[in-house]
């Protein structure tokens, strides 16, 4: 936009300069045209014939000097070539300090106050702080005044410096350059890139190697479990396992829980006679077989009499 607004403001003058044919006419136009503060490139006046042709006059070639100054030059090269260019004005010498701090600004380092009082010629801190401000203002640069460090931040820089003759070389070098750095840094991004990209596919292949090992623990845990309450089930089904029903082993259990109280009652009144065992026996009575004679009984009161006998359980 900036560029667009200077180039626009030196039409007039290219227009001028068809009608000024004579050096002192072209030598006005010059001091025109770099006093104007929207003027801020020269490369088309500058190539144009008229101009051109103070080179060849002795009285206005210090001009055509001074238009180069202001194309592509700085206020020190100005002060350098000593008092053979004509004298500036007020406007003049703010526009060659602006137009100088822009090619300063391409260094960082050149921007402290102290340098840039030295090469704009400025008296003070104070000054360096008006002259960027007014540069800012002009929408040169983008910039920050820094009075405890004493130096300018620039951030940007507006493209209005014309290039000197001969310097296109040491552009394309400087571009070459900077197109290897950005070939560098994108070679460091994509490697760094596909390393991350890397370990998040190890990441995610563990991750499911950890997950597929806990699924199959858990099936192992789960059928190993089922297998129990299977045996468990059938156990109960079949009445523990043993040779009789559950009745019987209900009715085995009760007579020894009976036998086994009654010995610890014997044990805990200390007798262990044996009229005592027999009051305890179980009779179970028996049927003598018949001794062949009919009606006859062996000790008893008649036919078919019954021994009782005593048999201790």
């Amino acid at each position: 936009m900036e560029q667009t607004k200077a180039l626009n403001a030196q039409q007039p003058y290219l227009a001028l300069t068809k009608s000024a044919t004579a050096p002192r006419a072209a030598a006005d136009l010059v001091t025109q045209a770099t006093s104007n503060p929207n003027t801020y490139v020269f490369a088309e006046l500058l190539q144009t014939p008229q101009i051109q042709a103070l080179g060849q006059s002795a009285d206005y070639a210090a001009y055509l000097q001074l238009l180069e100054i202001f194309s592509y030059g700085t206020f020190a090269g100005y002060h350098a070539a000593g008092s053979t260019l004509p004298q500036l004005n007020a406007a003049q010498t703010l526009k060659l300090r602006q137009l100088s701090l822009l090619t300063l600004a391409r260094d960082p380092h050149n921007l402290s106050y102290a340098n840039l009082q030295r090469d704009l010629g400025l008296p003070d801190a104070r000054a360096v702080e008006d002259l960027v401000i007014s540069a800012i203002y002009a929408d040169l640069v983008e910039a920050q005044l820094d009075p405890r460090n004493q130096t300018v931040h620039v951030s940007s820089v507006s493209p209005l410096r014309d290039l000197a003759p001969n310097s296109i070389p040491s552009v394309l070098g400087a571009l070459r350059a900077w197109s290897g750095r950005c070939t560098s840094t994108l070679a460091d991004l994509e490697a760094q890139v596909a390393a991350i990209r890397n370990a998040a596919a190890q990441r995610q292949a563990e991750q499911r190697a950890w997950e597929e090992t806990q699924e199959r623990l858990a099936e192992e845990a789960k059928n190993n479990g089922g297998g129990n309450n299977g045996d468990d089930q059938q156990q109960r089904t079949s009445g523990g396992g043993g040779v009789h029903g559950r009745g019987q082993s209900r009715v085995l259990e009760n007579a020894i829980n009976r036998l086994r109280g009654q010995r610890s009652v014997k044990r805990g009144s200390g007798s262990l006679d044996a009229s005592h065992d027999e009051d305890e026996a179980m009779d179970v009575d028996e049927e003598e077989p018949d001794d062949g004679e009919g009606g006859s009984t062996r000790g008893g009161l008649g036919g078919g009499k019954q021994r009782a006998s005593r048999r201790k359980l």
